[in-house]
């Protein structure tokens, strides 16, 4: 399970009419009245049933590779296309946040300024470092405090269209998974401790956002693909580039979960004890990174970030790393099918 950009609840016509779900109490679905009727209103054909989504508002059907954004997990709610929903391309310029308002929706601390910049990393001589194995890097800010003031703007611009909190952390919510369920050493085949070089870049990159020195990402709307986040500046290989937050739950209640930016977090012996990180009322830039199709060699290629889970002082948690050096402008993927296979990506552009 992993993360996405569709946020929309859909619904999908049964094939078999007995099998169709009432959308509206006291209505009767169009399926229902004459299964011939129901066409795609945008490729004009009637096929692919399995995929055939039908309106809740207008009775308008359409497949879900066809609609834009593409449809890519097809749940049980009522759904609303394109032309019915709220939802619209959104614009920063109809999201004026000032400064204050930026301060406020991130919670940044007071301290901050627009000529703060980013803290100067030393520099080591000595050649053995070279030698040592990889470590993790922090996320280097981008230098220019009016474009980090524009990549939060995008970002707060995309959670409140998609009626989502800010939150930098994972959240544990009376009635879901408690804190003290977050074990790593639960984990299947054990879970990998974060070392004492890779949590003081981990620390960096927690602090530095809590003064508005955000990672050097924008977060746009692509209409195939809906929010999508693309590196404002370049990245380095093995950088962190965000953590996956949300409310903690357990995976088995989310089954039929409706929504498409799940990330797994503790995979144990017992299914019941498994964890998903549920973004869909608090989390952060994210949960808008788009995942390849991991089913053609050009979906495969795209791919330049990776979830790691790791043990962080005791609790699980999911960082996207980068896996090559990322140039400004080149849009994030992961693979969401890095733990599970379970989830479709053969629909992803």
């Amino acid at each position: 399970m992993a993360g996405g950009n569709t946020r929309n609840s859909k619904r999908v016509l049964a094939s078999d009419p007995a099998l169709a779900l009432p959308l509206q109490l006291g209505r009767k679905p169009k399926a229902l009245a004459d299964d011939d009727d129901i066409v795609c209103e945008l490729c004009q054909l009637g096929d692919r049933e399995d995929q055939l989504l039908l309106c809740d508002r207008c009775d308008q059907g359409f497949h879900s590779t066809c609609h834009r954004p593409i449809v890519f997990r097809i749940p049980s709610g009522p759904w609303l296309c394109h032309r019915c929903s709220s939802t619209r391309r959104p614009s920063i310029k109809e999201f004026p946040l000032v400064q204050t308002k930026i301060i406020n929706f991130f919670r940044i601390q007071k301290s901050f300024h627009l000529g703060e910049g980013p803290k100067k990393r030393k520099r080591s001589s000595s050649k053995f470092v070279k030698k040592k194995s990889r470590r993790l890097l922090a996320f280097v800010p981008s230098k220019d405090p009016f474009q980090r003031l524009k990549q939060m703007a995008s970002l707060a611009t995309a959670m409140t269209c998609s009626g989502v909190k800010y939150s930098n952390e994972l959240t544990y919510v009376p009635g879901l998974a408690p804190r003290a369920a977050n074990n790593p050493s639960l984990e299947k085949g054990g879970m990998q401790v974060m070392n004492r070089e890779d949590k003081a870049a981990y620390d960096q990159c927690k602090e530095m956002c809590t003064r508005g020195a955000c990672p050097p990402l924008l977060v746009k709307f692509d209409p195939h693909e809906g929010f999508v986040v693309e590196a404002d500046g370049c990245i380095k290989d093995f950088t962190i580039v965000a953590e996956y937050t949300g409310d903690v739950d357990y995976m088995s209640k989310r089954k039929h979960d409706d929504g498409d930016s799940l990330m797994g977090l503790l995979f144990t012996e017992k299914q019941s004890k498994d964890l998903v990180i549920c973004p869909d009322n608090r989390g952060n830039i994210a949960r808008f990174v788009s995942g390849i199709n991991n089913h053609t060699r050009e979906g495969k290629k795209k791919q330049n970030l990776r979830s790691v889970r790791f043990n962080i002082d005791g609790e699980a948690h999911a960082l996207l790393i980068a896996i090559r050096d990322i140039h400004k402008g080149e849009r994030l993927y992961y693979d969401y099918n890095g733990y599970q296979q379970d989830y479709p990506t053969e629909h992803f552009v």
